[in-house]
């Protein structure tokens, strides 16, 4: 689930008119994202971003068609819902969706 530095750059593009410090690590094969220190989203390898949600902030994703991530753990294929949604598929494509998104993410803490 490695994130290509092509894949990375692309995501921190879009998310460039959060008007904030953006910085990632890596963890568990992708890359943690944070504005100005504090976590709001990931990269999944080829499962792209995803937004860190739960609660009203995910039910209002699924609504607007993403999906939530899961993680299938190696040892017994046991597959694992996690806290992050995709980004809706017309977000990916707007930097303004994007980060109304993430903005979102980021309020619901």
């Amino acid at each position: 689930m490695a994130v290509s530095p092509a894949d990375l750059e692309a995501a921190l593009d879009l998310f460039a008119g959060l008007n904030a410090e953006l910085t990632h690590r890596a963890m568990m094969g992708g890359r943690m994202l944070y504005a100005n220190g504090q976590l709001f989203a990931a990269i999944m390898g080829d499962e792209g971003v995803h937004l860190r949600a739960k609660g009203p902030l995910a039910e209002d994703l699924a609504a607007a068609g993403a999906r939530q991530f899961v993680w299938t753990r190696p040892s017994d294929q046991r597959r694992m819902p996690m806290g992050y949604w995709s980004l809706p598929l017309s977000a990916l494509d707007d930097p303004e969706e994007a980060c109304d998104w993430a903005k979102a993410a980021l309020r619901a803490g």
